[in-house]
C-alpha cells in the first residue's frame, strides 16, 4: 500500500548536496545529521552569499528614509 516506507524501487531523487550520497528521509535533502550540520556552519558562517551590486548616488551620500515631501495632516 501507500504507507510502505521501503525506498528499495524508488529513485533517490537529487543527491546530498555535501557529499553525493543518496539523501535520508529524515534529513532530506541530505543523507546524515553530519551533512546537515555541515551546511548549516556554511549559512552561519556566511560561506554562502548572494553577490550584489551596490548602487552609488550621484552625490555620494546615503538615501535618507525619511519620506521627501512630508505630509500634510
Amino acid at each position: 500500500m501507500g504507507g510502505d516506507k521501503d525506498d528499495a524501487g524508488r529513485p533517490a531523487g537529487k543527491p546530498c548536496p555535501i557529499c553525493g550520497k543518496p539523501p535520508a528521509e529524515k534529513y532530506k535533502p541530505f543523507c546524515s545529521s553530519r551533512c546537515a550540520d555541515v551546511d548549516l556552519h556554511r549559512w552561519l558562517s556566511g560561506a554562502y552569499a548572494i553577490p550584489a551590486t551596490e548602487d552609488d548616488d550621484e552625490d555620494g551620500e546615503e538615501p535618507s528614509l525619511a519620506p521627501l515631501v512630508p505630509r500634510e495632516r
